[in-house]
């Protein structure tokens, strides 16, 4: 692993597995993911990792939804903007890049291999349902699988990365995909530093046990040497303690509503800002340092804000 010389903190706002009714703290609506990401970033954020909802709390993919999220952001702070192309399992490929394909991002999320990708467990949790489409939703992870081929994986590196200059986080959910993204390197479609996004915790793939993060670090050094950043989250009620031991092994950290809708033992976070105070509290006690967008910037090769057009054109 390369070590971090300051430490990276993305905040993923909203994502696209919490639901309206588990949280009034979810930023739902455009203006109220702008908001979000805008605190997030004043408190230290260096990456805003971004998915669309509509009003309702529906996944969103349509790009004018993105056009009303980002160019907002960035009319406000200097943050590296990272937009999924993971979406939601319920959405085509092409629906899935849209929102990227629109804006040309510095930085995109990439999941490295299909799986099994199960949240259907939220629906016992729920005492009162919000909104009709919830449920179904949420239900429906039970029964079907979340498709990343080899190639969707390559149609997302080429189209992305090589037409438009757009780097990835790897989102890596089991240790087989490590083994993928090695793949896609000796194939030479993406060149390090890596960003690799070790997730834990999610029904379908590795588990929250800290032995499996140490375990993935070890095998990624076997794979990547230092050619690699690595940050890890875990979902749920592990994520500030997953932070904790990826910064401490020299990696970065993510937080944010879209992995846990919680600040502590039964108490839900108000913001994503909340989230992000904390984690650095944490870093800083380490005795680390927090990146900035210019520092993230420039420790993973990124292209720069200012290549980044409206129109998802290179300048």
């Amino acid at each position: 692993m390369r070590q971090a010389e300051k430490v990276i903190i993305t905040t993923a706002v909203t994502g696209s597995v919490n639901i309206p009714s588990q949280s009034p703290y979810l930023p739902l609506a455009a203006e109220e993911v702008v908001e979000s990401a805008l605190g997030a970033a004043a408190a230290g954020s260096a990456i805003i990792h971004l998915h669309a909802r509509h009003p309702d709390g529906r996944p969103a993919w349509e790009s004018q939804i993105y056009e009303e999220i980002i160019p907002a952001i960035l009319d406000h702070a200097d943050v590296v903007i990272n937009i999924t192309t993971g979406g939601s399992s319920a959405m085509t490929m092409d629906q899935r890049l849209a929102g990227a394909l629109r804006f040309a991002p510095e930085l995109a999320s990439l999941n490295m291999g299909s799986m099994n990708f199960v949240y259907a467990g939220i629906a016992d949790k729920v005492t009162e349902w919000k909104y009709d489409w919830e449920k179904e939703y949420v239900l429906n992870t039970y029964a079907r699988p979340f498709i990343n081929s080899f190639e969707s994986i390559e149609h997302t590196l080429r189209t992305l990365g090589d037409d438009l200059g757009t780097r990835f986080e790897f989102e890596c959910y089991d240790i087989g995909h490590l083994y993928s993204l090695a793949y896609f390197a000796d194939m030479g479609l993406v060149q390090p530093p890596f960003l690799i996004q070790g997730v834990f915790g999610i029904l379908g793939g590795i588990g929250a046990d800290h032995e499996n993060l140490t375990h993935m670090v070890a095998i990624a050094d076997k794979l990547f040497g230092d050619d690699y950043y690595f940050s890890a989250f875990a979902a749920g009620r592990h994520q500030m303690q997953f932070g904790t031991h990826s910064a401490w092994l020299g990696g970065n950290v993510r937080v944010g509503l879209e992995d846990s809708l919680w600040i502590s033992k039964g108490e839900l976070a108000t913001s994503n800002q909340q989230q992000v105070e904390k984690i650095r509290t944490v870093v800083e006690d380490l005795g680390k340092h927090i990146a900035t967008p210019d520092d993230a910037r420039r420790m993973l090769n990124l292209k720069g804000i200012e290549t980044v057009t409206p129109d998802g054109r290179r300048r």
